[in-house]
C-alpha cells in the first residue's frame, strides 16, 4: 500500500503525469496500470525470444530477454520493499527497460548503431522508450502506452546530451545533472544483480566456464567455500544454485544497509529532494569491488568466449545485411515500414525499428528468405 511509502519514495497519487490525460483507474494505482500495460504490450511478448547471451535456440533453459526482465523485477520488488520504496513502478520499469532490445543482444545493438552512425546512431534505452512512447499500437487515443513520467524516466537510464536536448523533459536530468527517483536507482543495481548472478548460472550450463575458473575470483570463491562447509562434498546443481543464491543475497544485503545509511545521511523529505542529491542507492566500496572483479572475469571469460564469438560474427552479419538490404530496397519493407516522404533519415529509422523488433528467431528468417537461394 502506498501509505507504507517513504516520504522520498515515488508516489503514483502525486506523480508527473502521463503525456496524454487520462482518467485515474478506479481500482489500479498510476503505476499498477502501466505495469499491466507493458506485460500486455507486444513488445514484451517478443523478448521470450531475444538473446540475452545465448541465442534462443541453443538450449531451453538458458535466460532470455523476457526471463531476465522477471527476474530483474523480482530483485526490484525486494529491495523496494526493504527500502520503503514503490514496488509497483520498480517492477513497471524492470519489466521495460529491455523491452527496445536488438535480436541477438548486445552484437545487434552494436551493428545497428554502426548502421545508423549517419542518422542519430542507435541505443537500446533510447528505443525502449521510443517504443512506450511511439512504437506501440494499443490504444486508439495515442500511439504507445501514454506510460507515467517516472517510468519513462525509469527506462531512459543512459543518455547523450544531444539526444536529452530532442526528447524534451524526460531526458531534463542529463542536462542539469540531477538523479532519477529512487526506484530508477534501485532497478538499474537490480539489473545487475540479476545478471551477475544468471549469467554464471547460465555460462556453467553451457560448459564455457567452470567452478575452477570462478575460483579464481575472490567474491565467488569466498560464498563457494561456504556452501561446501555448510555441506561437505555438495555437488552439481545444487551446490551451484547454493552459492549464486548466497550472491544475490550478499549482493542484496548490501545495497539495502548501504542505501539506508546514505538516504538517512541525505535526509530527503520528498522526491524533489532525492533528484537534487547524489544517488543514493548504491553499493558498497568493498561490494562495488567484489562486483566489479565479477563482471570482468565474465566479460573475459564468457562474453568473450571463442564460441560466443562466433555466434557474435554470425549474428552481426545477419543483422548487418538486412539493414543493407532495406537500405538499398525500401520495397522488401512491410508497408508499414516504408517511409511515404522519401526521408532518407526518416527511413533508415523506420528500418532500425523493424529490425530491432525482431526475434532472433525472426531474424534469422528474414535473412533465410533475403539471401537463401533454398528459400525461393
Amino acid at each position: 500500500m502506498e501509505e507504507a511509502l517513504a516520504p522520498y519514495a515515488a508516489h503514483s497519487d502525486k506523480g508527473r503525469g502521463r503525456r496524454h490525460a487520462e482518467t485515474a483507474h478506479a481500482s489500479r494505482s498510476q503505476f499498477q496500470r502501466d505495469r499491466d500495460r507493458i506485460i500486455h504490450c507486444t513488445a514484451f511478448r517478443r523478448l521470450e525470444y531475444k538473446t540475452q547471451v545465448f541465442l534462443n535456440h541453443e538450449g531451453d533453459l538458458f535466460r532470455t530477454r523476457l526471463t531476465h526482465s522477471l527476474e530483474v523485477a523480482q530483485v526490484g520488488r525486494s529491495l523496494a520493499r526493504n527500502l520503503r520504496l514503490n514496488e509497483d513502478l520498480v517492477e513497471a520499469i524492470a519489466l521495460a527497460h529491455d523491452l527496445g532490445h536488438t535480436p541477438f543482444g548486445h552484437v545487434g545493438q552494436d551493428v545497428l548503431n554502426d548502421c545508423m552512425k549517419d542518422h542519430g546512431g542507435f541505443e537500446h534505452n533510447l528505443q525502449s522508450l521510443r517504443v512506450v512512447d511511439h512504437l506501440e499500437e494499443q490504444y486508439g487515443a495515442f500511439d504507445g502506452l501514454n506510460l507515467m513520467f517516472e517510468t519513462r524516466e525509469g527506462i531512459l537510464k543512459h543518455c547523450s546530451v544531444n539526444n536529452a536536448r530532442q526528447l524534451g523533459e524526460v531526458a531534463q536530468r542529463f542536462l542539469d545533472r540531477t538523479q532519477p527517483s529512487l526506484e530508477a536507482q534501485l532497478t538499474n543495481l537490480a539489473d545487475e544483480i540479476a545478471y551477475n548472478s544468471h549469467d554464471i548460472d547460465d555460462g556453467l550450463r553451457s560448459g564455457l566456464i567452470t567452478i575452477a575458473q570462478l575460483e579464481q575470483v575472490d567474491f565467488f570463491a569466498r560464498l563457494w567455500r561456504d556452501v561446501q562447509d555448510k555441506y561437505p562434498g555438495l555437488t552439481g546443481r545444487r551446490a551451484i544454485y547454493e552459492t549464486l543464491r548466497r550472491l544475490i543475497t550478499a549482493l542484496a544485503d548490501d545495497l539495502i544497509v548501504t542505501s539506508q545509511a546514505r538516504i538517512a545521511e541525505a535526509n530527503p523529505q520528498s522526491i524533489d529532494d532525492v533528484r537534487a542529491a547524489p544517488p543514493l542507492i548504491r553499493f558498497s566500496d568493498p561490494m562495488r569491488q567484489d562486483a566489479t572483479e565479477l563482471k570482468r572475469f565474465l566479460r573475459e571469460n564468457l562474453y568473450r568466449h571463442y564460441k560466443v564469438n562466433r555466434m557474435r560474427l554470425k549474428a552481426s552479419r545477419m543483422v548487418r545485411e538486412l539493414y543493407d538490404a532495406f537500405t538499398a530496397d525500401p520495397q522488401l519493407l512491410p508497408p508499414d515500414y516504408r517511409e511515404p516522404s522519401g526521408d532518407v533519415t526518416r527511413q533508415a529509422r523506420r528500418i532500425a525499428d523493424y529490425i530491432a523488433g525482431m526475434t532472433d528467431r525472426y531474424a534469422i528468417h528474414v535473412h533465410r528468405k533475403l539471401y537463401s537461394l533454398e528459400e525461393l
